[in-house]
């Protein structure tokens, strides 16, 4: 019997040998299954850029399934959808989670995964204070999202240096909220002063307050603003809207994503929502190979990109300095 036994073990090594495998490299080689859950819709640009990031860590190692809460464009259905994602968790029975932006915490993570189960969960661009969810639990930790809005004041006045004014404008949402937090924590090192937020509904009230806003501030800061309601009683699309409130404000505008820039804002810092799903991809990789969660601590992205409209800055008549335009992206506005 023991020499059948013997004989059986080195059998097995030599297949794990002639693989080119040891038994530790075979668990860490196999292919694992990623549920990875968005807040918002499958076309919003977060989503394409943080799944961009999260294919390129697991793309080849892992079978990936991606489910969308449409909360940018339905908040009200997000819980329903959290329900649905907790089935698909249910039924594909996933080695690891990834979860995107803050919807996904607190609808989906919170009341169907946290200290629930014993699944690694791994998430990228949340906006609020990591304690707001219990973060970091013992199955729970990733990567927090903040906004380059220093940076990219700062970025405008060397563009145009009479800015000295800037009012902010977000849609009223959970993610308005944070992003109110954050300008509140920063204002007082911003390199201009804060005129206020403004929280629209509706593309009127969008309007309305471009053009009231236009006297008061240099420069307009736009940012979360999908979702507005329309004319038509529906929610728009970014695209659709963002050019209507940039018309009505008639002065430079900024923001925080390339895709606002190519729709005719000035110029933005951004983030890289690919920094974001790239890096919850690498922490979660790393637990499913055996790392303790315990040792995967949280972080903030770091990485930020400037980020210019020439045809914008034609428009301005603005003629900068050529240092300002060092490691600076220029793109072209969307018809």
């Amino acid at each position: 019997m023991k020499r059948k036994t013997l004989i059986y073990c080195f059998t097995l090594w030599a297949v794990f040998l002639a693989w080119g495998l040891s038994p530790a490299m075979a668990q860490e080689n196999r292919k694992f299954k990623v549920l990875a859950v968005f807040s918002y819709e499958e076309t919003h640009q977060n989503t394409i850029h943080c799944k961009k990031g999260i294919e390129a860590v697991l793309g080849g190692l892992c079978e990936i399934r991606y489910f969308y809460m449409n909360t940018k464009m339905n908040f009200s259905s997000g819980p329903v959808k959290a329900k649905e994602a907790f089935a698909l968790y249910q039924e594909f029975r996933p080695d690891g989670v990834i979860a995107t932006e803050d919807d996904a915490q607190s609808m989906f993570v919170l009341p169907y995964l946290k200290d629930r189960v014993k699944t690694p969960v791994t998430f990228c661009a949340v906006n609020a204070e990591p304690e707001k969810y219990g973060y970091p639990a013992s199955h729970i930790s990733g990567i927090l999202e903040r906004l380059h809005i220093r940076e990219t004041l700062s970025f405008v006045q060397q563009l145009l240096p009479s800015v000295k004014t800037v009012g902010f404008m977000m849609k009223e949402s959970p993610v308005a909220t944070l992003i109110s937090s954050q300008i509140s924590k920063e204002s007082d090192s911003y390199s201009v002063v804060s005129v206020g937020v403004r929280y629209p509904k509706t593309l009127k009230e969008a309007l309305a307050a471009a053009d009231e806003l236009k006297s008061s501030c240099d420069v307009l800061y736009i940012t979360a603003l999908p979702g507005l309601i329309g004319e038509d009683g529906r929610p728009m699309e970014e695209k659709e809207m963002y050019k209507k409130v940039i018309n009505a404000f008639g002065k430079p505008v900024i923001g925080d994503t390339e895709y606002h820039v190519r729709l005719g804002a000035l110029c933005a810092v951004v983030q890289r929502m690919y920094e974001q799903g790239e890096t919850a991809a690498q922490m979660l990789l790393k637990v499913m190979q055996g790392t303790p969660v315990s040792e995967i601590p949280l972080t903030r992205n770091q990485e930020g990109r400037r980020v210019l409209n020439t045809d914008v800055l034609k428009k301005l008549g603005i003629r900068p300095r050529a240092e300002v335009l060092v490691k600076t992206e220029f793109v072209r506005s969307e018809e």
